[in-house]
């Protein structure tokens, strides 16, 4: 299937989006849109490669790989991302869409249903990282903090080590959480240089108004859009698959499981890879409704 990446032109950016197929799709189902945050589309690759049979549109949000931000900001939140996505879905012309949305991606989508509920037929959030939901919410963000000190004070390496153990630890973040000491990045292969950048948009305050997100149950609920939210059978217990409990039970629902981990999706070229072929057998199943 062929690809053609085209640029649109909104207030404050530019966003390069990629389409798989034809628009508007040759067999009249919805345009299947994959979004992320703060990964950029190449991380569904592996993911669109299993719907050759669908229309599949992927993009690189506002200031993220290629999409260049106008608006002098760094700031990455998930109501100027929904309002691009809306843009985005208009100028496809193809809406309403599906949308799988992962991690920030997911909080993104969320807004979009909220504020365009007509942009969006079917909705699967996978792990949508949301503070607010959380019983431990303060400690949560206690816990962001802590990675972020850690990114401060050493670099890429010291901040993404101490965010892999926020990540991987099971349960509420405890006292028993805050006195260990920050890991080794050697400990998980990354390196102890420190480059002196200080603009990553996962381990800088960048994006904080993703985790701080705060849905609306209200809004959600009377959308139109059917709205799943999912969680890797391997995540249980960590972080994301708590926040992605505590968003279903706010829509009155249960989180629907998927293979893998928080990146199930990926292939083994992002690190830690997931079984994208299982994963997307069962996204197929929960679009068409089981």
């Amino acid at each position: 299937m062929t690809t053609g990446t085209h640029t649109l032109a909104v207030p404050g950016a530019d966003l390069v989006y990629d389409v798989r197929g034809p628009l508007p799709p040759a067999d009249g189902r919805p345009v299947l849109l994959m979004i992320g945050q703060p990964m950029t589309a190449e991380g569904f690759d592996a993911l669109a490669g299993h719907f050759t049979d669908r229309t599949v549109v992927t993009y690189d949000p506002r200031g993220l790989g290629r999409s260049v931000r106008t608006d002098g900001r760094s700031d990455h939140t998930p109501q100027q991302q929904a309002a691009d996505l809306h843009l985005l879905v208009e100028a496809l012309g193809a809406g309403p869409v599906e949308i799988f949305a992962s991690s920030g991606g997911a909080v993104t989508a969320l807004e979009l249903v909220a504020t365009h509920p007509d942009d969006v037929v079917t909705l699967v959030a996978h792990e949508p990282p949301i503070n607010a939901v959380l019983p431990d919410a303060a400690g949560a963000e206690r816990a962001r903090a802590r990675f972020h000190e850690a990114y401060r004070a050493g670099g890429n390496g010291a901040g993404m080590a101490d965010f892999i153990a926020m990540t991987s630890w099971q349960g509420e973040f405890t006292d028993a959480y805050f006195a260990q000491p920050s890991p080794d990045p050697a400990a998980f292969g990354l390196s102890t240089e420190d480059d002196g950048s200080r603009d990553d948009p996962l381990l800088s305050q960048n994006s904080w108004a993703v985790t701080d997100y705060r849905p609306d149950a209200g809004r959600l609920g009377a959308a139109s859009t059917r709205i799943v939210v999912a969680v890797g059978e391997e995540s249980a217990g960590t972080y994301t698959a708590r926040t992605a409990a505590g968003t279903a039970a706010l829509l009155a629902q249960q989180a629907t499981v998927f293979p893998s981990h928080h990146g199930g999706f990926l292939d083994g070229r992002f690190g830690y890879g997931g079984k994208p072929e299982e994963f997307a057998a069962r996204l197929r199943e929960v679009l068409a409704g089981g």
